[in-house]
């Protein structure tokens, strides 16, 4: 038999309609639950007592759900984590750097739709996070929706609309759900090295900048250089192309030197920063910018506030940013 905790820390899936509209019901999705009562499963469900719409998220929730599976991580053999979808992506990202060592599933679901809507896409979702966690040999954060199973440190939310509102652009998935499962075992993770989770600073100012024709980069530039940042994302044209705009290249060099990361991104879905692929590349990566190759903003952002969180040192964590730590990047 397979023990597993959930963690429901709010979204969609455990909504009810209001007078004021659909909104989060305590004691809602726990009974909801119990349909998926069988003799091989044993569950319990731990509903936080603020449940949040997930776009209200901030580093004290990624604490919080920390905190209460690293008290319980010996008592059960995996984890169901129901989030909501808008920032789904980044607290997967968040658990998977922040639990290191992790040798247990831990698997996020949600929902487009809520339970008490006849079309709900919840039930399946909830079904494939309950199989994903009961697999012993997945040792990774992952995402269960519509039908597919998403190393968490690659999955994007890239739908509104559709039920399959996450994939990994990047990254080909870890199983697919039919008729039966199919489970792609040669791409999961081995743990990486002993249980070490790592709570975040909640303090730390980072943010993701976007370049835009114009004024954008000497804007991006100004924040790099004069906001008070511990650690910046510049989401860059292409394959890790921006202009050669002097208050740019002196706010990226400005963080660099007070040992503030600045992270080259791509703002398109698919490909990664190359730099030397086109000359408009390495002005950015000569002023200090570390190329982010294929890594997501969501991947991104968990994987500085991790890093930043832990301490290290200027250097180390400069060669911990261009290494793929949890599958998070290809090299």
């Amino acid at each position: 038999m397979s023990r597993v905790l959930v963690l429901y820390t709010g979204g969609t899936i455990g909504m009810d309609h209001t007078p004021e509209g659909l909104a989060p019901v305590l004691g809602l999705l726990p009974r909801l639950l119990q349909r998926f009562e069988r003799p091989d499963l044993a569950f319990d469900v731990v509903e936080f007592e603020q449940l949040i719409d997930s776009s209200a998220i901030t580093p004290r929730q990624w604490n919080q759900i920390l905190d209460a599976l690293v008290a319980r991580y010996d008592a059960y053999d995996g984890f169901v984590v129901i989030h909501g979808t808008d920032t789904m992506a980044y607290t997967a990202g968040a658990l998977a750097f922040a639990l290191r060592g992790l040798s247990k599933p831990v698997v996020l679901t949600g929902a487009q739709l809520p339970l008490v809507h006849p079309r709900s896409d919840g039930w399946s979702n909830l079904a494939d996070a309950f199989e994903a966690a009961c697999q012993p040999d997945l040792m990774e954060v992952a995402i269960a929706f519509d039908r597919l199973l998403l190393r968490g440190s690659r999955a994007r939310k890239l739908d509104a609309e559709r039920f399959d509102g996450f994939n990994s652009p990047n990254a080909a998935p870890l199983a697919e759900f039919a008729i039966s499962a199919h489970w792609h075992r040669e791409r999961w993770l081995r743990p990486d090295g002993e249980w070490r989770p790592q709570r975040l600073n909640e303090n730390l100012k980072l943010a993701a900048l976007m370049l835009t024709p114009g004024h954008g980069s000497a804007l991006a530039g100004q924040i790099l250089r004069d906001g008070g940042l511990d650690g910046a994302i510049l989401l860059s044209y292409g394959s890790g192309n921006a202009p050669a705009d002097p208050a740019l290249l002196e706010g990226v060099a400005a963080m660099t030197a007070r040992g503030g990361p600045v992270l080259t991104l791509t703002q398109v879905v698919k490909g990664a920063v190359a730099v030397g692929a086109y000359a408009a590349s390495q002005p950015l990566a000569r002023a200090g910018a570390l190329p982010g190759g294929d890594l997501t903003p969501e991947a991104a952002l968990a994987k500085l506030h991790v890093l930043l969180s832990a301490g290290l040192p200027v250097d180390t964590l400069r060669a911990a940013l261009g290494r793929s730590l949890r599958g998070e990047m290809t090299t």
